[in-house]
């Protein structure tokens, strides 16, 4: 991972800053569902800090900068940001948030006012925004300020990537399961039932799931920029034209289309023609209809549509529906999955081949090319869902790691090996991750890929009273690490899309608290991934996607639904890094069933590959 002089893009960040007397000035991590989002990696970001990883936001005074990101980034950014930066670890004991370190900041000194913050409100959700903004003051510093042309784009100037403008597609009823139609009508239903004028949509997966449109603006993500206004009467997509084929704009029958860019001024007019509080008959006053925004929402589209006067924000309605597959969609994701796992298998049998059998060199990039020509060979294939993340030894500790092309790791035989990829199919979309060892494994990786596969299995088996959340089932996953002193820096579990973002809201496994507010649900879908990290020695995580099912149990106190899983990935477990000797007998008949299933699902994949079908069949041989 290189590092890059941060010095002159700083400087010139600064000046400008000067210009707009701003004394700080916020970088967030943008949102890739976001409609605001510009470009892969957090690009703004990015640029300006020289951190590459998914999360993570920048702070910059006239004399300080720092960058505050999360326990799966910690060795990454480390190792990137150059030393002009100050790295803020979230979640450390006594290391304050990017939010605490700016008030701190600006806060009055001895000598000095209070401070100017300053940040682009396309990239700040509105509640962060009035949150911040009481903080800066209430410690005695000036304000927070929306400066609406981002800074960094100026710094960045033309070297900044174009927008991409490939059109969107449209997804057939046959993948899709529900026409748009008729998710139009059940979210107009839900407006009805909170008496809202509407709901404006800005997180571009909710837009294409809405729609049933698919895109390539962002990597990894088929989604396309563009916002969406639905009132009860009428369905508006601001949208570039050119993006819309002949095929789209038919398939849009009904729906006007707006340029992308108009969203900002129709949406204030929207605001202004919406009637004040009027009485009723009774003499009673009716209160006004306010227009619905999600939290995720920017601050620019609050402040567009008049604020908390015209907006109520809510967890979106959309997004909670998009979490609930239809019976379509699931059946999709256990194919693609079937698919996908014999892609992954045929990998592994070929990279163990390569290394072990030819004594080939391969560095790390070379494999994950390779994995990826194997699946784009199967049924549905669009292209992969994220960037694949194949480490070797040292390496795979690096939660995200995304090797670079030159400038990798030759894979070693002798070390771990940690790959977590996915693919995007018309069909679904995977995520799954394998750690393997080609060689003699040592006595701890033996042990810690055994315990972090213990909390997979009691993850995979739990059952569970309706209206539970993945906050509360968080622990099952950690116990066995936590029984002996060790534990990982990453959530657990993450919503999945069904051709959409690998990392799918509102639902998710873990210690955050927004994982508290929204239960499980039948038909969600969502991955089951505990690791366990020693920098600079090795890796291991073991990831399956699984969906949320009802199940039978003996009693049903309260009378209500208990739930459980039905995992969907086919990719066998590593037999070189499991002690046998710590399973229980019921883990032990977990793995030899769940063997038993990938060897059945994915045989016919191999008829006439030799190689596949005999490395499949060993690593799924009964314990």
């Amino acid at each position: 991972m290189e590092t890059v002089d941060t010095t002159e893009r700083l400087r010139q960040l600064r000046g400008l800053m000067k210009q707009q007397k701003v004394d700080i000035y916020i970088v967030p991590s943008e949102d890739a569902h976001s409609s605001e989002y510009i470009a892969p990696t957090d690009a703004r970001r990015a640029f300006i800090s020289g951190f590459t990883g998914s999360a993570g936001t920048a702070v910059i005074t006239q004399e300080k900068a720092a960058l505050a990101t999360d326990g799966r980034y910690f060795n990454q950014a480390s190792k990137q940001l150059d030393g002009n930066w100050e790295l803020l670890k979230q979640g450390l004991q006594d290391v304050p948030t990017w939010q605490e370190w700016t008030v701190d900041q600006a806060a009055p000194g001895d000598d000095t006012p209070g401070s100017t913050v300053g940040v682009d409100p396309t990239t700040i959700t509105a509640p962060e925004g009035r949150k911040l903004s009481e903080k800066i003051k209430k410690k005695g510093g000036k304000e927070l300020v929306a400066v609406s042309d981002n800074m960094v784009d100026w710094v960045w100037g033309k070297q900044k990537p174009a927008r991409p403008n490939e059109p969107a597609k449209v997804l057939g009823l046959e993948y899709a399961g529900k026409k748009y139609q008729d998710k139009i009508e059940e979210l107009r239903k839900e407006l009805d039932k909170k008496k809202a004028a509407g709901f404006v949509v800005s997180m571009l997966d909710e837009i294409a799931w809405l729609f049933n449109l698919r895109g390539s603006d962002i990597p990894y993500n088929p989604v396309f920029f563009s916002y969406a206004v639905v009132t009860p009467t009428t369905v508006t997509l601001y949208i570039d034209e050119s993006k819309l084929k002949e095929e789209a704009k038919a398939h849009l029958e009904g729906v006007t289309i707006r340029p992308y860019h108009e969203i900002f001024s129709d949406i204030a007019s929207l605001a202004k023609e919406q009637p004040a509080s009027n009485g009723t008959k009774d003499g009673a006053s009716k209160p006004k209809r306010k227009y619905l925004i999600a939290t995720k929402a920017s601050w620019a589209l609050s402040q567009a549509l008049g604020g908390e006067e015209n907006v109520d924000e809510v967890r979106s309605l959309i997004g909670d529906a998009k979490a609930v597959k239809n019976s379509t969609e699931l059946e999709g994701m256990r194919q693609c999955h079937i698919r996908d796992g014999a892609a992954l298998i045929e990998y592994f049998a070929w990279l163990e081949d390569k290394l072990i059998t030819q004594k080939a060199t391969l560095d790390e990039v070379k494999g994950a090319d390779k994995l990826e020509s194997i699946r784009s060979k199967h049924d549905h294939f669009v292209g992969l869902s994220f960037d694949t993340i194949s480490s070797t030894g040292a390496n795979a500790a690096v939660i995200h790691y995304s090797p670079e092309r030159g400038n990798c790791s030759t894979i070693d035989p002798k070390q771990i090996y940690l790959c977590d990829s996915g693919a995007q199919y018309l069909d679904g979309t995977t995520d799954t991750t394998r750690t393997l060892h080609f060689g003699e494994p040592t006595e701890m990786e033996r042990e810690s890929y055994t315990l972090v596969l213990k909390g997979h299995i009691a993850l995979d088996l739990a059952v569970f009273p309706k209206g539970t959340s993945g906050f509360a089932l968080d622990t099952l996953a950690r116990q066995h690490l936590w029984a002996h002193g060790l534990e990982y820096r990453h959530g657990t579990g993450h919503g999945v899309g069904s051709y959409l973002n690998v990392h799918e809201g509102p639902i998710g496994i873990g210690t955050r608290i927004q994982y508290s507010e929204v239960p499980l649900s039948v038909g969600n879908v969502i991955s089951n991934e505990p690791g366990y990290y020693e920098d600079g020695k090795f890796g291991i995580r073991i990831e399956n996607i699984v969906m949320v099912k009802e199940v039978e149990t003996k009693y049903k106190f309260g009378e209500k639904p208990y739930l459980g899983f039905e995992h969907v990935t086919m990719v066998p477990m590593c037999r070189k890094l499991i002690d046998v000797g710590m399973l229980t007998a019921v883990e032990r008949e977990w793995l030899n069933a769940y063997h038993k299933e990938v060897l059945e699902k994915t045989r016919r994949f191999f008829e006439e590959d030799e190689r596949s079908r005999k490395w499949v069949e060993r690593e799924c041989a009964a314990y």
